[in-house]
């Protein structure tokens, strides 16, 4: 099996991310208790699927170790399987090499040169952040691709019911891997989902909207690398212009499924709030400042999508106060 390695700079923990995707309901992770994370995603070409198992070197020093991924790559439709055995074979193992380790960078933000986050610890919510969650990089959608039909499927459903469609589409329309011996179901790739007609629990609107994204990622307007290369508001412009997508949505596609890492989620209130929380400021819920909190965030380049995502796992991870009727005031 091929295999790939990756040398993170800058701190980085593949088992904090392992325990992120846990309880991140969109991802489906099936844990293990082996420190192996197994993914099956639909590669960024739109036809094929990668399976990897994902591994970190434990280093005698405590030193941050590199990571090795183990792959195969499953040609999607009669036709890409041809053009691969049309390729020099030595030509496409390199080609298929370098998609993957460039995919799996992203997917884990090792693509991004993360020496310059430790200067960040001057901020002390930074540095409470980094020694709670130590190593702990935001862990990406697969693909802006798959980020955006995470919106679409979401979109004004619980995010349980909406984490049972994905995992059903991906069941009876996905590409089944074994991975390290498990198997694991992909999401449907472009392809495939531009022709379902037909899923228990979304609407036809929602539909015709996933055709249209399927058809986007296609053409090259969900392309990862496009998306980072251009200013954030103009990204973000070019993702609003989708059917279903809005401000929201745009944000996550672009911060969790490009993986950008310094932009501000300007529409993410649970953020906000968390923002507002880390750093005292009294302002009541409904009333929050976004400018006052996006200069916060200034402090916080060129990571700023990095300390926002630490910010929403800490206040997912940190119980809130009982309402006064359940018996108990909370306390000051």
């Amino acid at each position: 099996m091929p295999a790939v390695t990756l040398t993170p700079t800058g701190p980085f923990s593949l088992a904090s991310g392992i325990r992120f995707l846990e309880g991140f309901g969109p991802a489906n992770h099936h844990p293990a208790a082996d420190g192996i994370l197994r993914l099956a995603f639909p590669a960024d070409d739109g036809t094929s699927v990668v399976a990897a198992a994902v591994r970190q070197e434990v280093r005698a020093d405590g030193g941050t170790g590199t990571v090795r991924a183990d792959f195969t790559v499953h040609p999607g439709t009669p036709d890409a399987a041809k053009s691969v055995k049309a390729v020099h074979a030595a030509n496409a193992e390199a080609a298929a090499e370098q998609a993957v380790r460039a995919q799996l960078a992203r997917i884990l933000s090792l693509d991004v040169d993360a020496i310059g986050f430790a200067g960040l610890a001057a901020d002390p919510v930074v540095a409470r952040l980094t020694a709670d969650y130590p190593g702990l990089r935001p862990v990406c959608f697969r693909s802006p691709y798959e980020a955006a039909a995470w919106a679409i499927i979401g979109n004004r459903i619980r995010m349980t019911q909406a984490a049972a469609i994905k995992a059903r589409i991906a069941y009876q329309h996905g590409h089944r891997v074994h991975i390290a011996g498990q198997t694991l179901h992909a999401f449907s790739t472009p392809a495939v989902l531009r022709t379902l007609t037909h899923v228990p629990g979304l609407t036809g609107i929602k539909i015709q909207r996933l055709h249209a994204l399927a058809e986007a990622a296609l053409d090259g307007t969900l392309d990862a690398p496009h998306l980072r290369a251009l200013p954030a508001d103009y990204a973000l412009a070019e993702l609003r212009a989708l059917p279903g997508i809005g401000p929201f949505s745009a944000e996550l596609i672009l911060i969790r499924g490009a993986g950008h890492p310094d932009v501000f989620p300007r529409h993410e209130p649970r953020v906000h709030k968390a923002i507002a929380t880390a750093y005292g400021l009294r302002l009541p819920s409904t009333d929050i400042d976004v400018t006052q909190l996006a200069k916060i965030a200034d402090r916080w380049k060129p990571y700023r999508s990095w300390v926002a995502f630490l910010l929403r796992v800490h206040a997912q991870d940190t119980p809130q106060p009982r309402p006064a009727c359940y018996g108990s005031a909370p306390s000051s």
